[in-house]
């Protein structure tokens, strides 16, 4: 009997202590993992709250307060736990603009012609409180985090305007930053004066979101604000110039054909009804209206305040970044651009690359180890892990291959030169043979990818490398120098990098022939900021980059240089009938061969 009173004595002990033990987040291997006391959703506590800025967007006399949720563990309100933050913020979380291709640009006229503006609608909000957004939860809070989320300005229950890269929707998180750090004032309610402290969290933030989502959390990186440790943009918008112009030429994001910037703002601002007619007048009307210029495409003030590279200087966050190499809509230059400027600054950067389109965040156990060490402290040694992280034609997309950096460190760059051949096909060789100008008549009717599958067209020039004996890989920017002359004082200019023969069978991607491509307006050869008109049958020469990508062209497909004008996908679309003259003894391209020149001689020789 009193050793049965022993024992229930033992056991009763270990429950209490067991009761008395505190829920603290567990890591193994460097990573954060399920920890099962935060993993009952039912026990989440889940509030709504307003944080104030330091900014009156709207203009209605009060500064600004951002609709907030907070998702997190009960123990860190009955046990006094404190644990850090991924955030995400978005201008999409209450709804937006429905319609069709009315509220998109006419883009069927000669360029630099003035149109009429589309038509502009009214977002109604969607939504209930006090859920504003359940993304990201499930990853993180029962790993150890405290998930919130926040409308950004003039959409949702947030106050202000949407500015669409506008100083404000980087002030606009940093203010949720500071509040959580105890630097600014939160309220429970839109109008009220009681405040509400965020006295659960450690004050360390990471930030990731794709797409807009993915651009704003580098927005607050920029503003150098104290409590970011990390950021893991996916497929972020970096500059609403590269977005919405190419070297001067005014382009459609891929699948959005005659959307600018003024249209975005109208999807997306889903604010108070009250102060839409202010917002409209201020901003869309006046500040969009007169700064994005779309009769010239060229880069000004406007587009220069609305580029994150320009804005990095404060930035300390340390930066993961993700696109897909075939990401048409948010072209994967975006993040190439941010992350070389954050190497050069000694930032910790990593960038993981995929095959795909896009969105596609880093594989799970990437994210994890990042989070864990800039928001944990845990001492993982993420920061000395490979650079780059690119998915292999046959990889896995959670099994990415390793590479010292981005581009690959043992790409060099090999010249190409043009032979003739139109309207068949030229020939790409590695040195100067021609002195021979050809000529293409500028028709939207034929898409690119009819052009490049064309044996016999006048609509584009195309000239191909040997058939490849041994896979090559291509890994950087290629460049092409271009020089050319129209017979209109403007043109579109569009060149495609395609491997040949085209796959016609069933393919796993839409663009498994495209290795890259870009667009210029051959008026702002001289300058971005300041197009000239063309004179007819004068020539000129540019150099611009086509867009990063990194890719085995497999053995037996041949390298095609295609240059055409009106691509009917990404560009203005002007009457049939321009003349674009190419003079092929001072054009060129040059692609970043890993191995370089051997390489590439010892897969066409």
């Amino acid at each position: 009997m009193k050793n049965k009173i022993q024992i229930l004595i033992v056991f009763l002990f270990a429950l209490a202590m067991k009761a008395q033990e505190k829920a603290t987040p567990i890591f193994k291997n460097g990573e954060a993992q399920i920890v099962e006391a935060f993993n009952d959703s039912s026990k989440w506590i889940r509030t709504d709250l307003w944080v104030e800025t330091t900014f009156d967007s709207d203009g209605d006399g009060k500064l600004d307060r951002m609709h907030v949720d907070v998702t997190r563990p009960e123990q860190t309100e009955t046990e006094g736990l404190k644990l850090p933050v991924v955030y995400e913020s978005s201008p999409y979380y209450s709804g937006t603009a429905k319609g069709g291709t009315e509220l998109f640009w006419n883009v069927k006229h000669e360029l630099g012609e003035k149109v009429a503006k589309p038509v502009y609608v009214e977002v109604e909000r969607t939504g209930k409180r006090p859920i504003i957004s359940n993304s990201q939860i499930k990853t993180w809070v029962p790993r150890g985090y405290i998930v919130i989320h926040s409308s950004s300005p003039g959409t949702g229950l947030s106050d202000g305007a949407p500015t669409v890269g506008g100083d404000n929707e980087s002030l606009a998180p940093k203010a949720v930053i500071d509040w959580l750090n105890g630097r600014a004032k939160g309220f429970t309610e839109r109008e009220g004066n009681e405040e509400v402290t965020a006295f659960w969290a450690t004050g360390k933030v990471g930030m990731t979101g794709t797409s807009y989502n993915g651009t704003i959390p580098l927005a607050a990186a920029t503003t150098g604000v104290n409590g970011l440790e990390a950021i893991i943009p996916v497929a972020p918008n970096t500059s609403y110039y590269h977005y919405y112009r190419s070297n001067g030429l005014v382009r459609s994001p891929g699948g959005y054909l005659g959307e600018d910037i003024d249209v975005l703002y109208d999807y997306i601002h889903s604010g108070k009804e009250e102060n839409r007619a202010r917002n409209n007048k201020v901003i869309r009307d006046t500040e969009m209206a007169n700064g994005m210029d779309r009769e010239s495409g060229d880069y000004n003030d406007f587009w220069a305040g609305r580029d994150y590279l320009n804005d990095m200087k404060p930035m300390t966050a340390a930066l993961l970044m993700s696109h897909g190499f075939n990401d048409w809509n948010v072209m994967p230059e975006h993040s190439y651009r941010i992350y070389n400027k954050a190497k050069e600054m000694g930032i910790p950067s990593q960038i993981f690359y995929h095959q795909n389109g896009h969105g596609g965040p880093p594989p799970i156990k990437m994210m994890n180890r990042w989070f864990t060490r800039y928001l944990h402290g845990i001492k993982n040694n993420v920061e000395n892990d490979a650079k780059a992280w690119i998915v292999r034609e046959n990889d896995k997309k959670d099994e990415p291959t390793p590479y010292k950096n981005y581009p690959n460190p043992a790409a060099q760059p090999v010249t190409l030169y043009l032979a003739p051949g139109a309207p068949k096909a030229g020939k790409l060789l590695t040195t100067k043979t021609s002195k021979v100008k050809e000529t293409l008549v500028d028709n939207y009717s034929f898409s690119g990818e009819a052009l490049a599958q064309a044996d016999y067209t006048n609509h584009r020039l195309i000239y191909v490398s040997p058939t490849l004996k041994e896979d090559l890989h291509i890994s950087g920017l290629s460049s092409i120098k271009i020089n050319a002359a129209s017979s209109k004082p403007a043109v579109n200019l569009s060149v495609w990098l395609v491997s040949l023969p085209w796959n016609k069978g069933k393919r796993t991607k839409i663009t498994d022939n495209i290795i890259t491509r870009g667009w210029a307006d051959l008026q702002n050869h001289a300058s971005l900021t300041k197009s000239t008109p063309l004179k007819k049958g004068q020539f000129y020469e540019m150099t611009f980059n086509l867009q990063p990508d990194d890719q085995i062209i497999k053995k037996g497909q041949q390298i095609g240089l295609m240059i055409f004008s009106s691509d009917s996908n990404f560009t203005l679309l002007p009457k049939p009938g321009t003349k674009l003259t190419v003079d092929l003894n001072k054009t060129s391209i040059t692609l970043p061969v890993v191995g370089g020149k051997e390489a590439f001689a010892k897969a066409t020789e």
